[in-house]
C-alpha cells in the first residue's frame, strides 16, 4: 500500500526530535555554549594592505563558514578543502577520509578591521571544539580535523603561540589537539555548499550544531559580530 502524504509528515515529526535527541548525545554542551577565551598574546600587526587570508578547518564548513560570514572585517568565507590533492578535491571523495583533505574555509580579511589573532580567538571561541580529535559532534574522520593551515611563518607562529596560551591557561578541559598544517593549497567546495547556513536557517543539522555558534559570537565577542552575514554569491 502506498505511503500517504500524512503518513510522511508523521514520520518527519517523529524523525527530526529524535535524530536531534541523538546529536545531543554525541555533541559536547561545552561546545554548544561556547567559551569566552582571551586574547592571542601575541598577534600579528596590522599592515598597510587592505587584504589578508586565513585558512582554518573545525568540522563541517557550513557552520565555520556561517560563523565568519558574520564576523566584522571579514570580505569573504569560502568553504572548501585543504590539506590534499587538486583532484580529490571533492565532496563525494573526501568524505572517505583517505584524501589528507579537512573541509576548511578560506576567510579573506581586513587586516586593519579585524586582526589574524582575533580571528583565531572566534576560531578556538565559537567556531568548534579544539578537543575533538579528528571529528567534530556528530562527524567523524580526519575529514573533520581541527587544524590551522598558515599562509605563511608568521601566522604559524602566532597559532602555535595561541595554542600555547590556551593550554597553559587550562581554557579547556581537554587538551587542544588542533594541527598546524603549511605548504597546503585551498580548493573551493561545490557551489550548493557555499552559503548553506544562510541559505538554510531551518535544517535540522544547521538548526542544532551551527546556529548556536552564531549566537555564541554574538554573545560572548559582540565587537566582533556582524548581523549581516557577507555571503559567496555576492562576491562571484
Amino acid at each position: 500500500m502506498p505511503i500517504t502524504t500524512r503518513e510522511r509528515l508523521f514520520g518527519l515529526i517523529v524523525a527530526v526530535p529524535l535524530l536531534i535527541a541523538l546529536a545531543m548525545r554525541v555533541f559536547p554542551v561545552s561546545a554548544q555554549e561556547g567559551l569566552a577565551l582571551p586574547k592571542p598574546a601575541v598577534d600579528i600587526a596590522a599592515a598597510q594592505k587592505t587584504t589578508d587570508v586565513i585558512v582554518l578547518a573545525g568540522g563541517c564548513f557550513w557552520g565555520v563558514q556561517g560563523v565568519f560570514q558574520h564576523t566584522k572585517g571579514v570580505i569573504n568565507a569560502v568553504s572548501g578543502y585543504a590539506g590534499g590533492a587538486k583532484n580529490t578535491a571533492v565532496y563525494e571523495i573526501t568524505n572517505s577520509g583517505t584524501t589528507g583533505h579537512a573541509e576548511s574555509v578560506e576567510v579573506t580579511y581586513d587586516p586593519r578591521q579585524v586582526t589574524y589573532g582575533q580571528l583565531l580567538q572566534i576560531y578556538f571561541s565559537v567556531a568548534h571544539d579544539p578537543t575533538q580529535l579528528n571529528r567534530q559532534g556528530p562527524d567523524t574522520g580526519t575529514q573533520y580535523r581541527s587544524t590551522i593551515f598558515p599562509r605563511n611563518a608568521e601566522q604559524a607562529e602566532v597559532a602555535k603561540a595561541y595554542i600555547a596560551q590556551l593550554d597553559q591557561a587550562k581554557a579547556f578541559k581537554k587538551r587542544i589537539v588542533t594541527t598546524i598544517e603549511m605548504g597546503r593549497e585551498f580548493y573551493p567546495a561545490e557551489k550548493y555548499h557555499q552559503d548553506f547556513l544562510v541559505r538554510n536557517p531551518t535544517y535540522p543539522y544547521i538548526v542544532y550544531n551551527d546556529l548556536p555558534k552564531i549566537a555564541n559570537l554574538k554573545r560572548l565577542l559582540p565587537e566582533l559580530y556582524r548581523d549581516t552575514p557577507v555571503l559567496v554569491s555576492n562576491s562571484r
